[in-house]
């Protein structure tokens, strides 16, 4: 068959080839089978610079898993130090043991590669650990392992192949620096870290290190929580500097190098030695720092660079390398599909791209019609102290409406699981965006508190359904709990400025 022209007579090998293992494409693709459909996947991503493997399920599924494992063992670290409060004696010193949280971690992720694996032979899917590029309409060619090539064709195409951490390309980056695919094989303490970028990867990474008793410095490059609620992101700032975490303001990375002998540590291409980083200020200004480990959590670059996109004229954005789609998930060449964080312009999360790839299977095969609605999509921040949001930023709702059609009601509050060991009483904190024209309806709600993504769930749907500030009131709230400070607000920012303002005069 020549690969130029595509498959003789409509025939192909496959109704759907699904490029990259992201939990978008996974999820379109049991459908498909569950449809009777015949269904590929092709997964092979390279190793990040140091050597460490992907697994099956993509970024976000295996990012999000050991996101929530590292934040559960932050907290049980807190919860040693507030069980005194409650009665609770030790008998001896505890401690935490890294290697140990490690070992536990990668066992965990290899076994649900394991259970992917085998829920996607059960539903009919076929696996390839293979390399797929596209090189022409409707073919896929297809690089096995063993360095095997062959040529397979599909009457639909869906790239799902992810994104991964980028570097800053200055002197030692990839030579020295880790990203958040390293750091959990990691076989040995990170130690004095320095965390590079305000992103909310970086921020949580920041929180779970300094929560196991690591001295955590980060370095705001550029922005701190680009995209995110402003004052939203500095209560989280104020927050972490409370708590003893270490910022630096107005300044860049420019060279990292070792300054100490390498001491070999598993897997291979992780080691552990001193780093010294050169700062440089915005005055001009360069500073000479020591530390143990250099984390980089600048950003994430999506992987349609090498997947032969450009062979059949798929569009991307110039700015981000990300597919342009339109309402229907569909790239500008009519049989080629896109979902989860390689899609430009829409939120990328784990929930969402599992979502839309149900409901892409379902337009292509079962006859629906349901589009994606890529509006209120909810996000959680596994920060040290949890962060959920779902709908407009308040920044964004007064540009969108006015801010005359704007009522912010807002209010700190304190868990009661807090109270005995008195912990940070003004920390906690809820924030209800109002559209007043609307009747008040909720068109963006932010929780900084424990399980504030649990808590934020139900409001989720609630906000779908059209819920209005007069429905939260009406609402009755569950006693003790931290859910019900949102069925009670009657403070708002107007009130608040003027209250503040009152108080300078």
């Amino acid at each position: 068959m020549d690969p130029t022209t595509g498959p003789l007579l409509g025939f192909y090998d496959y109704d759907l080839l699904v490029i990259g293992g992201g939990s978008g494409g996974l999820a379109a693709a049991k459908v498909a089978a569950g449809l009777r459909k015949k269904v590929l996947i092709l997964d092979l991503m390279a190793p990040s610079a140091r050597g460490i493997k992907r697994g099956l399920g993509g970024s976000s599924f295996n990012a999000d898993s050991i996101r929530k494992y590292l934040q559960q063992t932050s907290l049980l670290g807190i919860a040693i130090n507030d069980s005194q409060m409650y009665g609770w004696k030790f008998k001896e010193e505890v401690s935490h043991g890294w290697s140990d949280l490690v070992q536990a971690v990668q066992e965990q992720v290899k076994s649900s590669t394991v259970e992917l694996k085998r829920e996607l032979k059960s539903c009919g899917v076929i696996y390839l650990n293979a390399w797929g590029v596209i090189v022409g309409p409707h073919t896929v060619e297809v690089t096995e392992t063993n360095g095997r090539k062959r040529c397979l064709t599909a009457e639909t195409l869906l790239i799902a192949t992810g994104d991964r951490p980028q570097y800053l390309g200055i002197p030692g980056d990839k030579e020295y620096c880790l990203t958040s695919e390293d750091l959990p094989s990691l076989h040995h303490p990170p130690g004095r870290t320095l965390v590079v970028g305000g992103s909310a990867e970086g921020l949580e990474w920041a929180g779970f290190l300094f929560g196991l008793g690591m001295s955590v410095t980060v370095m705001l490059q550029p922005d701190l929580l680009p995209g995110f609620d402003c004052k939203m992101a500095e209560k989280i700032e104020n927050h972490m500097i409370v708590g003893g975490v270490n910022f630096l303001y107005h300044c860049s990375l420019t060279k990292v190098k070792q300054t100490e002998d390498v001491i070999s540590a598993p897997p291979q291409h992780l080691s552990k030695g001193r780093l010294q980083v050169t700062v440089m200020y915005k005055d001009g200004q360069t500073k000479h720092e020591d530390f143990d480990t250099v984390l980089l959590t600048v950003g994430r670059k999506a992987c349609t660079s090498d997947i032969g996109l450009e062979c059949v004229g798929v569009q991307c954005s110039q700015d981000t390398g990300r597919i342009l789609v339109n309402e229907r998930d569909q790239t500008n060449i009519d049989y080629i599909y896109a979902v989860g964080s390689v899609q430009h312009g829409h939120p990328a999360t784990t929930g969402l791209s599992v979502h839309a790839g149900r409901l892409l299977a379902r337009r292509l095969y079962g006859g629906e019609s349901i589009l994606c609605d890529y509006t209120n999509v909810p996000t959680v921040m596994l920060t040290p102290l949890e962060y959920a949001a779902c709908g407009l930023t308040e920044e964004k709702a007064n540009l969108t409406f006015g801010e005359n059609s704007i009522e912010v009601y807002h209010s700190f509050y304190w868990p009661m699981e807090w109270t005995l060991p008195s912990r940070h009483k003004n920390s906690c904190y809820v924030k209800v965006i109002c559209h007043i024209p609307e009747q008040e309806r909720v068109v963006g709600l932010h929780i900084m508190g424990p399980n504030a993504g649990d808590v934020l769930q139900g409001f989720v749907t609630a906000m779908k359904c059209g819920l209005t500030k007069q429905q939260l009131d009406a609402t009755v709230g569950i006693h003790p709990g931290s859910a019900q400070v949102l069925t009670s607000l009657n403070q708002t920012r107007r009130m608040t400025d003027a209250l503040m303002l009152r108080g300078n005069c």
